[in-house]
Order: C-alpha cells, then structure tokens, then sequence
C-alpha cells in the first residue's frame, strides 16, 4: 500500500532538546521542503513536552521524524508514535532504543557476526584519572550522536582528556572506550525493503581536520566525500553487506546509515555504529548515496513516506 501526497497532511519533527537539535532542525527542512514539493500539506513541529497533545490535535496522516540524538532517536518519541497510533518514518521503539546504546548494540551485531571493536564501558572519573587500556583510543559517550562529545587519545597522551570529570560533562556516567582504528572512515546507507535491507553504496570520508567529528560532519568544507569510495572491490563488497547485516540485527526500519573503519594496512574492516535516523542536510551522505544510485531527494523521501506508511497500514511497526 502506498501513500499519495496529493494533500496528504504529514507532521515533520524536527529540533527537539538533544545536543544535536541545529542539525536537526535542518534535516526537517530538507524533509519539508520534498514533502511540499511533492504535494503533501506539512506541519512542523518543534517537540516539547507537550508533543503528543500537539500531534493529537493536528491529527496528521503520517509523521516524519526528524530528530536526532537522545530523545527523539532513543526510543521515546516513538513509544509516543505508537500510542498515538501514528504512522511514523524510520525505526520503532526496539531497535531505537538499541542502537543508540552503543555497547549494546554492539553486541548484538557481533552475536550477528559483524566485525566490532573491542573495549567496553568504564565510569567517566575513572577514565579521567588514568588511561583504562593502550593508547591510541576513543572515548565517547554509550548514547549520543553526531560524534558529539568524542575524543581520540593519541598514542603520546600523557594523559585522558580531562573533559570526562568535567561537572560540565552531560554525556552520562559512563562512556565507551575502544581502540582507535586507523585508515580509512566509511559509510554505508541502507534501505530496508521487503526483501530484504539494500546497501546504497560506500562513501569515504575524508575530514579536513583529520577526525569526522561534529563541525567536519555539518560544516561547510568540514570533509570531503569520495563516493565510490576508493577501496577495493572485496572491501566494498564486505562493507555493504556489513551494514545491511547491522541493519537487520538489529531490527531497523527505513534508512539508516552505518559507520565503518577500514585498516587498509592490515586489511581490518569494523563497523562503529549504526544510526537509525541519518542526517539529511547539505552535507549528509545518505541524500549523496542516493543520487549516486540516481534516486533523487525527492523520490528518497517519497520512498521513506511510502516505506513507513506500508508497514503501519500492514499492522506493524514504523
């Protein structure tokens, strides 16, 4: 079943509380914009505390979620979705919650038999006094996004950084550390379909400041993509069904983008993380992926819209 547009009323969230709200504030533009130019009336909202009397009374036929970071891409705001029993895009309340918990997450795509660094959780102030395994490393925090709140601790760090015992940390109490992975930085959209999750291509990524953080993620001139990437084919091939593997363990809907380190010295390939509701702005790389397969922006949302409300309409979950 599919959704015509044609003055459809669609609800875009977008903003919200979490540390990533500018970002998201921008991928509900780009979703605005398609819904509008592909016919559906759109209201957007800016959530709060009172987003489900505010969904109640707009009463629309579908909602596109927006949002980024906690909150809106943990689990919540779709637990409020489904009560409201609104059709909505990207995945429901199980395998949000999970995959923003990065060590959980974690092991369930190693149970799945996809390729994860080592490391574990370790409370902040700990982490702060002393160097909890070998350097080179990376501390961030179990359930944020947009590398909000990461660092890599080099291999001639005397020592952690001391932002973990900070009283201005609000990342949580206990963060993931990991091995640093050198080479190369990857990504991989995927769709899920009804036969199954279908990887897009792989991108890689390139920071100008030689580490894919927040401001090399959003801000102008912050990376560059190189799409294909320049990997060979095996590792291509491998990366792919790496993250429609993730995709599927971990029970995702939709679109989803997952991170991914190739070490092309000893031929080393991880996924990070999986991200359940990917950035669409500008500079995002599953709007890239797409219309390097020639899926414009347009047709991408209109599949995103039509992929949500075909399940819902089925009796499952978004």
């Amino acid at each position: 079943m599919t959704l015509p547009l044609a003055g459809r009323h669609v609800a875009v969230l977008s903003g919200g509380p979490s540390a990533e709200r500018e970002v998201s504030l921008v991928t509900g533009d780009f979703y605005a914009g398609a819904l509008e130019r592909l016919g559906a009336r759109v209201s957007r909202v800016d959530p709060g505390r009172d987003v489900a009397e505010v969904l109640a009374r707009l009463e629309p036929d579908l909602v596109v979620n927006g949002l980024h970071g906690v909150w809106g891409e943990d689990g919540r705001v779709q637990g409020v979705l489904d009560t409201l029993k609104l059709p909505y895009t990207h995945s429901g309340v199980l395998a949000s919650a999970l995959a923003m918990d990065k060590a959980k997450a974690k092991a369930v795509l190693a149970a799945a038999g996809v390729t994860v660094p080592g490391g574990g959780l370790f409370n902040r102030h700990l982490a702060a006094r002393d160097h909890v395994m070998q350097r080179p490393y990376v501390v961030k925090p179990n359930a944020e996004g947009s590398s909000v709140g990461v660092f890599i601790v080099r291999e001639g760090a005397n020592q952690p950084p001391a932002e973990l015992a900070s009283d201005a940390w609000t990342f949580g109490e206990e963060v993931l550390i990991e091995p640093y992975i050198p080479g190369l930085e990857l990504a991989v959209a995927v769709m899920g379909e009804s036969n199954g999750p279908k990887a897009l291509a792989v991108t890689e990524i390139r920071a100008s400041t030689g580490f894919y953080d927040y401001d090399a993620k959003y801000a102008e001139g912050g990376s560059t993509h190189v799409i294909p990437a320049k990997i060979p084919d095996g590792v291509r091939d491998r990366a792919m069904r790496m993250a429609e593997v993730a995709h599927a363990a971990l029970g995702c809907r939709g679109v989803t983008r997952s991170d991914l380190r190739y070490d092309d010295i000893n031929d080393l390939l991880v996924l990070l993380e999986v991200n359940t509701q990917p950035g669409m702005t500008p500079t995002s790389l599953v709007p890239e992926q797409a219309a390097h397969i020639g899926l414009s922006v347009d047709r991408l949302v209109l599949w995103i819209v039509e992929d949500a409300y075909a399940r819902c309409s089925a009796g499952g979950t978004a």
